[in-house]
């Protein structure tokens, strides 16, 4: 394992981190609330992340519906792993039926994130996202809000989770004319198929040495060869339980380009899932990769994808693979 600096925090992760959304529920959807993975299963996977030396552990307080944290805070009491784990967790989606029960106001902040630390069985979260705008509630009382936690020693570092270049610019112009701890890390989805992140979000990123942790680099499992053009998907997979996100991959082109990536993959050697967490771990605006194994076994692709380096001629030729620009004809 390898471990980096976040941003500029005093927070050092390893550059794979275990996303536990799937703990008790399929992330923050009410209708699979009780799926996925149960205790016994999520704490095998942590076990198995804690062998492999992966510090960096990401939930929510709505992943599960708190199930997710509460697992996790059992985990981490029953092997008194407190201090071994960066505990990230965030705020803002749904919790409950009442219009409170969602948001970034200062007073849902507050009162989540006691919910949260009781959860985990914690008296602080080492980092603490904004799961996403909410552009009710203006930028600058996030951030004031965000600055009271850390003051009282509940939160050590806040960041935000799917905002783009702009939005982070907000919230660091708040932060600064207030006088606020500023945004310490931005957690966006990236990978070969979604390249979203690289426009200016990496740009406003380094300006203000915010880390980044990339959230879904096998694309919802489509850079994983489990998904083929003509053929039904895998039971239990992110296509049969919560295909939505990723309905934009369903295309000719898609499966092509896969199918080249997955030769490139075998030139190397290597895995296709390796090969894409790889493209994504050696990109320099990229602090960490969160990775959602549905099982201990399904964490050696990102083990193989230390050992995968890829200079910038290899990261801009897969790049164009993924999007069609060079693939091969096929058939």
């Amino acid at each position: 394992m390898r471990y980096v600096r976040l941003g500029r925090t005093d927070l050092e992760v390893s550059v794979i981190g275990l996303g536990c959304g799937n703990f008790g529920g399929i992330g923050s959807v009410p209708e699979l609330f009780g799926q996925g993975e149960d205790e016994q299963a999520a704490f095998a996977l942590m076990d198995a992340a804690r062998e492999h030396g992966i510090t960096l552990f990401d939930t929510a307080n709505a992943y599960g519906g708190g199930r997710s944290e509460t697992t996790v805070g059992r985990w981490l009491a029953s092997r008194r792993a407190r201090d071994e784990i960066v505990l990230t967790t965030k705020v803002r989606n749904r919790v409950g039926p009442e219009p409170g029960d969602e948001g970034l106001s200062a007073s849902h902040i507050s009162e989540q994130i006691d919910a949260s630390l009781s959860r985990l069985g914690t008296d602080r979260v080492d980092l603490y996202l904004a799961h996403e705008p909410d552009h009710s509630v203006p930028i600058d009382e996030t951030m004031a809000a965000f600055d009271e936690l850390i003051r009282a020693g509940k939160v050590r570092h806040a960041g935000l989770s799917n905002y783009d270049g702009e939005q982070v610019r907000e919230a660091v112009v708040a932060a600064q004319a207030g006088g606020l701890h500023a945004p310490a890390n931005l957690q966006n989805s990236y990978s070969l198929l979604d390249r979203a992140a690289a426009g200016d979000v990496f740009e406003v990123c380094a300006a203000g040495g915010i880390g980044f942790t990339a959230y879904s680099p096998l694309a919802g499992g489509w850079l994983t060869g489990k998904y083929r053009a003509g053929e039904p998907y895998p039971d239990g997979s992110m296509m049969r339980l919560r295909p939505g996100p990723y309905r934009e991959f369903e295309q000719p082109e898609i499966f092509a380009a896969l199918e080249q990536l997955e030769r490139e993959a075998a030139e190397r050697g290597v895995s296709l899932a390796a090969l894409g967490l790889a493209w994504v771990l050696t990109d320099p605006g990229v602090t960490a990769a969160i990775v959602g194994p549905r099982r201990p076994d399904q964490l050696a692709p990102a083990i193989e994808a230390l050992l995968v380096d890829l200079d910038q001629a290899e990261r801009d030729l897969l790049a164009r693979i993924a999007v069609g620009d060079a693939v091969d004809p096929i058939g």
